[in-house]
């Protein structure tokens, strides 16, 4: 297909402080679209690819202020605003990547504006709990009219999409639930051709992996706890907010490698037993990622992993599944694994995860964006 010359297209995202699953969906788009303007509430540079750094970034007036690096995630009351104040006059299609509010950028009447949605905000719907729970007193009477403006911005802005994309069938029960609206549904990129298995038996280590955020709904507390009572070895790739407080808890045998570069992680992901995986996620690029380089996944069977694991006793199986929140059941599913270990033939598990693979991606959105496009026009 070929796109027209003069075609202006803005490309959408939160923010940019790392290189997770939604930026990673947003480097295969500036792929497609490498003219394109980048639009986001703020960048750390020294934290995306050079990809992404190529393009025409503008940010909003959160990118000034002083100590955002540490603190950004306390400006969330200003992002509706941050986001509005984009001018996108100039554009004939806008793409959002959004979890939080990039889907609320104002766009013209005769602009096309299409929103691959990562998630609803989290935090304002089904997990704010996780996030919130523990606020008492005079921050819980502040937080409970900021959460009520936040949802009633959420839904109406979602007014201002003409068509979402869904990563998963959890995330589309989410949209359909939240705003009321039917979705497209195109899985997210993997890697597989730099997510690789090892052929090299002898390179196989004693210890499971987790690559995690270090937030509150990864629950990587829940494997720090497990792994401490049963004493095996757990290696934690990441970095995040809980780090100072989960540094406290682990024992010996529970080690935080922070977050590492892409080739690094690749290497442990070939070398663990296995990768865990408790938290709910939406999707989940981990499990595939890991599952590209041939490794089974010991997973929370909830969300996005339901969509991309296949769990023991199925034939083919690539992982795994524990149906509670509780270290026991990680203990147990971890028992269960070693148990069975030899089931998981390494060649099937990266089977499965080509079904994901990138190439597909590429071609199905730019497909779908391309007819949304053309009867837009008409």
């Amino acid at each position: 297909m070929e796109w027209r010359v003069d075609l202006k297209v803005a490309l959408i995202h939160d923010w940019l402080t790392g290189m997770r699953g939604g930026e990673k969906c947003l480097e295969v788009l500036s792929e497609i679209y490498p003219e394109a303007d980048l639009y986001t509430l703020f960048i750390f540079k020294e934290k995306v690819s050079e990809r992404i750094k190529r393009l025409n970034i503008k940010t909003s007036f959160l990118q000034g202020i002083p100590g955002l690096k540490r603190f950004y995630r306390y400006f969330l009351p200003f992002f509706p605003m941050a986001i509005e104040s984009f001018n996108l006059k100039e554009y004939d299609l806008v793409i959002s990547i959004s979890h939080c509010v990039a889907k609320g950028i104002i766009p013209m009447p005769d602009t096309l504006h299409l929103s691959y949605c990562l998630t609803p905000m989290r935090y304002i719907w089904d997990m704010e709990q996780d996030y919130f729970g523990g606020k008492k007193g005079l921050k819980r009477l502040l937080l409970t009219p900021l959460l009520n403006y936040l949802r009633m911005w959420d839904v109406s802005s979602s007014q201002r999409v003409d068509e979402f994309f869904a990563i998963s069938q959890h995330v589309q029960q989410r949209i359909k639930k939240y705003y009321r609206r039917d979705s497209t549904l195109i899985y997210p990129p993997v890697d597989c051709d730099f997510f690789t298995p090892s052929y090299d038996s002898s390179s196989k280590g004693d210890f499971f992996l987790m690559v995690a955020a270090l937030a509150p709904y990864k629950r990587v507390d829940l494997a720090i706890e497990a792994f401490n009572r049963s004493g095996q070895r757990l290696l934690i790739i990441g970095d995040g907010p809980l780090l100072p407080s989960l540094k406290k808890r682990v024992k010996k045998n529970v080690e935080l490698l922070g977050w590492l570069k892409d080739e690094e992680v690749r290497e442990y992901y070939r070398r663990c037993q296995a990768l865990v995986f408790p938290g709910e996620e939406d999707f989940g690029i981990v499990p595939l990622e890991a599952q590209a380089c041939g490794r089974p996944v010991i997973a929370y069977g909830r969300g996005g992993v339901l969509e991309t694991v296949i769990p023991y006793p199925q034939k083919g199986a690539t992982g795994i599944f524990f149906n509670s929140l509780t270290p026991e059941s990680i203990i147990e599913a971890v028992s269960l694994f070693e148990r069975v270990a030899n089931h998981f033939d390494q060649e099937g598990i990266r089977k499965n995860a080509l079904r994901f693979d990138k190439k597909r991606f590429k071609d199905e959105i730019s497909n779908s964006i391309w007819k949304r496009y053309e009867s837009f026009k008409r």
